[in-house]
């Protein structure tokens, strides 16, 4: 048995507003179908999807592997500092377990977690 893909679907309260954040954070987008954006860095794939559920947004979670927790953060500070994304936020990296951790949340809630 085998796969050639895999794709979440994502949560966006206001699609707009979470493609212009993940393109913000360095993603490539692609018009998807029926309400729906594509979204790619580096051959790492997730559909964003113009549908919300509170209760889903806000337990809906990404662990990125990352090899520079720092340029992230910078990143993600960029973003929030200049990007005119109100809900955004994101906290400073922490040592978690031998590794570095760096939490950011999209604008409906969706927590991305950056892995060094």
């Amino acid at each position: 048995m085998s796969i050639r893909d895999l794709k979440a679907y994502v949560p966006a309260k206001d699609f707009e507003e979470s493609k212009r954040f993940y393109q913000a954070l360095g993603f490539s987008m692609s018009e998807g179908w029926g309400g729906t954006a594509d979204f790619e860095l580096n051959g790492h794939r997730f559909r964003l999807q113009d549908y919300y559920v509170k209760e889903w947004a806000e337990n809906f979670m990404f662990v990125l592997d990352v090899e520079d927790i720092e340029v992230w953060h910078q990143r993600a500070r960029d973003v929030v500092n200049n990007g005119g994304f109100s809900t955004v936020r994101f906290e400073p990296p922490e040592a978690v377990d031998g590794s570095w951790v760096l939490h950011v949340w999209d604008p409906c809630g969706v927590l991305l977690i950056f892995v060094q």
